[in-house]
């Protein structure tokens, strides 16, 4: 068998103890080129043209509600996001959250005509009970 010392005759730099406690800062050539990279990769935020108007899609686009949540928001058309928002707040208002359990919701008689006449409204459940009072346009 051979001994360690001649396996790791070349290696005397793995064994070595360290020269001092605070490394020097030091550039090689990877670093150099690694941080121009970087500098080339970088992408710019489009900015949208000015004669071109956003148009909100998809959640965010306002579309016709039922005449339950219209009632209940104050509104004939809203984005979901604006519907869920302002069930938050009003939830928040009256506190209507359970104590001991914050993910439950203790629905008012307000909220029960959104919400298919339920008691209790699990947050997740919200979304998937608001779908119905959204009018799909074609």
């Amino acid at each position: 068998m051979a001994s360690s010392a001649r396996v790791f005759n070349g290696c005397r730099t793995l064994f070595a103890a360290a020269k001092s406690a605070t490394p020097k800062p030091t550039t090689t050539v990877a670093a150099k080129k690694k941080a121009t990279v970087k500098k080339t990769t970088e992408k710019k935020p489009k900015q949208p043209s000015a004669d071109k108007p956003v148009k909100p899609a998809g959640i965010l686009k306002p579309s016709p509600i039922s005449p339950a949540l219209a009632q209940f928001l104050g509104v004939s058309e809203s984005a979901r996001t604006d519907a869920v928002k302002k069930i938050w707040e009003y939830i928040k208002s009256n506190e209507l959250q359970n104590p001991t359990n914050k993910k439950e919701i203790i629905c008012d008689e307000k909220l029960k005509t959104i919400f298919d006449g339920k008691d209790r409204v699990g947050f997740l459940e919200i979304a998937k009970l608001l779908a119905p009072h959204f009018v799909k346009t074609a």
